[in-house]
Order: C-alpha cells, then sequence, then structure tokens
C-alpha cells in the first residue's frame, strides 16, 4: 500500500493519498488552500484520483477542494453537519488567519454527504466512515480496518486533540466521540492525523494527557 502525505498551507496541514500501488487508482483526504500541491503529490507516483475524502470544513482542510476538483474531475465528501462551514469559506480564513481572500478563490465544490458507519469501496480499498463530531459538528474520521489505519483529521493528534473553541465545537463532544467511537479501535492502529506526525492509539491512550482515565 502507498500513503504518501505533505505538510501543507500555513497551518502545515497533512493531505494524503492512498493507494494499493503507485500508477494506480487514489484517493485523497484532505485538501488544503493549495491544489497545485495536492495535484503535484498525486504526479509524483503517476495516481488517478477517484475521490478526495474532507475530514470536516475547517478552510485549512478544505480551502484546495475546489481546485482540486476542477483540476481533477474527482467527487468530493463530507458531512453534512459541517455545511455552514463551506457557506463562506472566506469567512471563515479570515476570523481564523486574518486573511483576506480574493472573491471566489476559496469557493467550494458540490459535496456528496458522508454518512455514520457507511462504507466507501474507492481505489480498491474499504473507507469506513466514522462520525466524530466535537472539533466540528460534522467532522469523520477515516478508517481502513483491514490495514490498521485511521486518518483522525482534528480529532486526535500526537500527544493532543483538536480544538473546540470554534464555531460548532463542543469539548464534551469530542471526548464522547473519543471515548465512544474512536478508542473503540485497537491499540495497534495508526494513527495519521491532519497535522503533526502519525502515532498509535495505544501510545495515545498511555501518554496523551487528554485521554487518560479513558
Amino acid at each position: 500500500m502507498l500513503i504518501e502525505s505533505r505538510e501543507l498551507w500555513l497551518a502545515a496541514t497533512n493531505t494524503y493519498v492512498v493507494a494499493p500501488e503507485p500508477g494506480g487508482p487514489a484517493v485523497i483526504i484532505d485538501a488544503p488552500p493549495d491544489p497545485e500541491a495536492v495535484v503535484g503529490l498525486l504526479g509524483q507516483h503517476d495516481l488517478t484520483p477517484v475521490a478526495l475524502l474532507l475530514t470536516h470544513g475547517h478552510i485549512d482542510h478544505m480551502g484546495g477542494a475546489g481546485g482540486v476538483v476542477t483540476a481533477t474531475g474527482v467527487e468530493a465528501y463530507l458531512h453534512d453537519g459541517d455545511d455552514f462551514l463551506v457557506q463562506d469559506p472566506a469567512a471563515i480564513l479570515r476570523a481564523l488567519f486574518g486573511i483576506v481572500a480574493a472573491p471566489g478563490e476559496f469557493d467550494p465544490p458540490p459535496f456528496r454527504s458522508l454518512e455514520d458507519k457507511s462504507s466507501l469501496e474507492l481505489a480498491g480499498l474499504t473507507f469506513d466512515v466514522v462520525h466524530t463530531p466535537g472539533h466540528t459538528p460534522g467532522h469523520c474520521c477515516f478508517v481502513l480496518e483491514s490495514e490498521g489505519i485511521m486518518f483522525s483529521g482534528d480529532q486526535l493528534f500526537a500527544g493532543s486533540i483538536g480544538r473546540t473553541d470554534l464555531p460548532g465545537g463542543s469539548y464534551e463532544q469530542l471526548m464522547d466521540s473519543m471515548r465512544d467511537r474512536v478508542l473503540a479501535y485497537p491499540d495497534e492502529t495508526d494513527v495519521l492525523p491532519g497535522h503533526g506526525p502519525r502515532t498509535t492509539l495505544g501510545r495515545e491512550r498511555r501518554t496523551n494527557p487528554f485521554l487518560q482515565g479513558m
């Protein structure tokens, strides 16, 4: 299996391309506002994208979605709980980063809705959709259960968790999602987060200060 990542844009957001092997179909996970770099990552491994999966609607994870969809023709997937975040991405950009965008610069594409507990058969791989509200109402993790891999977005990081002080965030919901949904997977599950280095659920259960006692 091929999993390649790059830290992109000023938030150092991890975007991932996932494929059974080089030279074939692939899935993109998250699209920061640097669509050329996302498409370039595909080209480095001669990959043909078939879908873009978005963990949530914050601009550092979906600001490049429109550009990626235009360049590749893939369908983009997002939980409809985050629809309010993508209606005016320029406003979120101003609020989070103090940046004023040009009109239409971050306009989102149409989205297919992610459904909790569904499975998406894409590029010869099975991605389980795990709805984990808290960081945002529609936040989702994507799990390749047969490979023991979780793409955790901004739910869980190495040594930390996603912030909950932004519109729609809830610490209580995030921790409920952590206990009931995320930590239900085995300790050996590899966690590939939206920011920072990869980790495992077991390591986070033992060392992450926010998970103690869970």
